[in-house]
């Protein structure tokens, strides 16, 4: 028997932090390449976060 709840937790935190990424990115575009980009931006945020984080701390 396993325990899968951890990871339905995360999965749906997951989610609700692509969709609000989503309305925040959507909010700022303005042109066809933009809400494109913004469809990208709200799958990967986490990694240009993540990416972000590491250039502020090294530099």
């Amino acid at each position: 028997m396993s325990n899968r709840a951890g990871a339905a937790g995360g999965s749906a935190l997951y989610s609700l932090g692509i969709f609000g990424a989503w309305v925040w990115f959507f909010q700022q575009a303005t042109t066809f390449w933009d809400y494109l980009l913004a469809v990208i931006q709200g799958l990967f945020w986490p990694a240009w976060m993540v990416y972000d984080l590491f250039r502020a701390l090294a530099g």
